[in-house]
């Protein structure tokens, strides 16, 4: 089984983090390694598929906190495992509590506060950005727990790229300039990735302490991509927490 396994929070004891892809799953065609009960895929199949992703990372399902996304920006603060409805992003300091981001082409964000020891996980797609989640978030932890943004890690990882990711003008217009390019056809390729990032620099996170995987998941059949596959996309989690 392949997982994404953020160089920038390999270091830190007791941090579980990681992000599966389709290999390794027990789900039939495209589905692969899908995570999700809410796409066309078997339940007895999802079940096998998480008990090989969360025993790979050494936690349980018991011990996740999962997100009801909707394309919003808000942001909930969890101290225990289970579903959490309306919010694309979690944020926690209780062990033994891993936040998982549902994600098919989507920007997951994960942040590591390393002295506080604050984990946060961030669904990110254009319309989250647009909103500004990510700095939101790191407002959040500042309040709630104190962060210093010179101490927060991140990891933003594989999504939609630059290179394949096209939207219509009203939705490139939101963001900066240099995070989109013009078609031929007058729609735009956006860069998700790099508007979660500024938004991260802008808000005094350390371009040191930021890593960005380049993996396209529209053209790299190792993910699951919605923009590619449609209903036969699965569902892939990226998970933040640390251990007791």
């Amino acid at each position: 089984m392949k997982i994404i396994r953020p160089k920038i929070l390999n270091n830190f004891p007791g941090l579980v983090c990681g992000m599966s892809t389709t290999d390794g799953g027990v789900s039939e065609g495209k589905f692969g390694l899908n995570l999700s009960f809410n796409v066309q895929d078997s339940e007895t199949s999802v079940k096998e598929n998480r008990k090989r992703f969360f025993s790979l990372l050494g936690i349980l399902e018991s011990q996740v906190a999962f997100t009801q996304q909707k394309h919003t920006s808000n942001i909930a603060a969890v101290g225990h495992a289970g579903l959490n409805e309306n919010c694309d992003a979690l944020h926690t300091n209780s062990k033994n509590v891993f936040l998982a981001i549902s994600i098919a082409d989507c920007t997951p964000v994960l942040l590591y506060d390393k002295k506080q020891r604050v984990a946060a996980g961030i669904h990110a797609g254009w319309r989250g950005a647009a909103h500004r989640i990510s700095e939101k978030m790191i407002k959040e932890m500042q309040i709630i727990y104190g962060s210093n943004v010179e101490d927060i890690i991140a990891f933003i990882g594989p999504a939609a790229g630059k290179c394949c990711y096209e939207v219509e003008a009203e939705v490139a217009e939101q963001f900066p300039k240099e995070c989109s390019s013009k078609k031929e056809n007058g729609k735009y390729l956006l860069d998700v990735k790099s508007v979660n990032m500024m938004q991260l620099l802008e808000n005094g996170v350390l371009n040191s302490n930021i890593e960005m995987n380049q993996d396209c998941t529209i053209h790299n059949t190792i993910y699951h991509s919605f923009r590619r596959d449609g209903n036969q996309s699965g569902r892939m989690f990226a998970i933040i927490g640390m251990k007791e």
